[in-house]
C-alpha cells in the first residue's frame, strides 16, 4: 500500500486555482467583435468611396477668391436617367428628359460658429453667362450647362466661391431614406399633391423613400409655392443626416451598410472631392438639423418678376442678400437667424 504524499507547506491555506478557459474565451470574443466593429467601419466608407460617381464640375476662367471655411454646392437633380420603367411609376417622376434641378443650396461650414444652409429657389430670377436673365436652375438644364454653369451662376450672383460640388438624384434620394427606414416628419397640416404623387395625413410620421419624395417636391399643394417646399426640404435633409450619424445607425451593421452603400450610389461630387471633405459635408449637413450648431435659410425674397423670356420667377432683395453673402463671405455667421 503506497504511503500518502506530503502536503507541500507553501500551498497549505490557498484557494486552487481554476481554470481560467471561460474567461478567455469571453475576452477572446468580446475582441473578436470589437474588430468585426472596426473594420465595418474603415472598409464599408472605403468601398462606398470608390462607387460615388465623380465629374469633372469646377468652372475655368476668372472665379472668386478663396474664403475662409468651406462652402459646398447642393444640387436635387431630377434626372430619371437610370430609373426603369417601375421605379418611375412608383416614385411618380414621370418620363421627362433632360436634367433639371429643384434644389439647389450652400452649404458654409466655417472655421468656427454655427454651419449656414442657404437655400437659392430655383425660381430666382438671376444671370447665367451667356443667356441673360433666366431661371437659376436653367443653368443647369442647358446644354451648355449642367454643374460647371450652375457653379460659374452661383459665384457670379453671390460672390462666394464654390469649394465642392454634391448632387444627389431622384432615386438615389429615396434610396437613402429607405436604407434609415424611414424619416419621421411633422405634417401642421395634411398634404395632398397629385403632381408629386402624395396623400399625407397631418401629424408626425414615418416617410419611407417615395413618399420622402414627393413631400420634398410638392409646390402646387402649398400656398408659399417654391418658397414652402425649400423650406421642406432643408427640414428633410436635416432629419436625413441627423439619422444618419447616429449611434443606433453606427451600431447596426445592417442599416449602416445599406445606408453607406446607397449614399454612395446616389451621390454625384467633383473629382477634387476628398473622402475627409465629404465626411465634412455630412457633419455640416448634422449641425444644420437643429439645436445652435446651424441655422437654415432662404436667399431673402423681394417679390415676383419675369425672366427674358417672360416666365414668372422671384427677385431677390438685393441689399439683404449681399449682407447675408458678404457675412458668409467673412466666415460670420453667428449673426445669422433661422428662416
Amino acid at each position: 500500500m503506497s504511503q500518502p504524499q506530503p502536503i507541500d507547506p507553501r500551498f497549505v491555506g490557498r484557494t486552487p486555482v481554476r481554470p481560467q478557459k471561460k474567461r478567455h474565451w469571453v475576452r477572446r470574443s468580446i475582441g473578436l467583435v470589437v474588430l468585426l466593429f472596426l473594420l465595418m467601419l474603415i472598409c464599408v466608407p472605403l468601398y462606398a468611396w470608390s462607387r460615388i460617381n465623380k465629374v469633372d464640375a469646377m468652372p475655368s476662367g476668372n472665379r472668386p477668391a478663396d474664403t475662409p471655411g468651406t462652402t459646398y454646392l447642393l444640387v436635387g437633380s431630377d434626372s430619371r436617367e437610370g430609373l426603369s420603367a417601375e421605379d418611375k411609376k412608383k416614385l411618380g417622376t414621370g418620363s421627362t428628359g433632360g436634367q433639371r434641378t429643384d434644389t439647389i443650396m450652400l452649404l458654409h461650414v466655417p472655421e468656427s460658429g454655427p454651419t449656414a444652409l442657404i437655400s437659392l429657389p430655383r425660381d430666382s430670377k438671376v444671370p447665367i453667362p451667356g443667356h441673360g436673365q433666366q431661371k437659376i436652375n436653367e443653368a443647369f438644364s442647358y446644354k451648355d450647362g449642367g454643374p460647371k454653369l450652375l457653379i460659374q451662376t452661383v459665384e457670379g450672383v453671390t460672390g462666394l466661391r464654390v469649394d465642392h460640388y454634391v448632387e444627389v438624384g431622384f432615386g438615389g434620394f429615396a434610396s437613402i431614406i429607405d436604407s434609415l427606414g424611414g424619416v419621421e416628419m411633422c405634417l401642421p397640416k395634411a398634404m395632398k399633391d397629385q403632381k408629386a404623387h402624395i396623400n399625407l395625413p397631418a401629424g408626425c410620421q414615418d416617410l419611407n423613400g417615395t413618399n420622402a419624395l414627393g413631400y420634398v417636391r410638392a409646390r402646387y399643394s402649398d400656398p408659399l409655392g417654391d418658397l414652402g417646399r425649400v423650406q421642406r426640404q432643408r427640414e428633410m435633409i436635416g432629419a436625413v443626416a441627423k439619422k444618419a450619424v447616429s449611434f443606433s445607425t453606427f451600431i447596426n451593421p445592417v442599416r449602416y451598410t445599406r445606408l453607406t452603400t446607397s449614399g454612395a450610389d446616389a451621390l454625384t461630387v467633383e473629382n477634387g472631392m476628398s473622402p475627409t471633405a465629404l465626411f465634412k459635408f455630412v457633419q455640416g449637413m448634422r449641425a444644420v438639423s437643429g439645436g445652435s450648431d446651424g441655422v437654415t435659410l432662404t436667399v431673402p425674397i423681394a417679390g415676383n418678376t419675369t425672366t427674358s423670356g417672360g416666365g414668372a420667377a422671384l427677385k431677390w432683395d438685393t441689399p439683404k442678400a449681399k449682407a447675408l453673402f458678404q457675412a458668409i463671405k467673412a466666415d460670420k455667421t453667428s449673426g445669422l437667424k433661422s428662416s
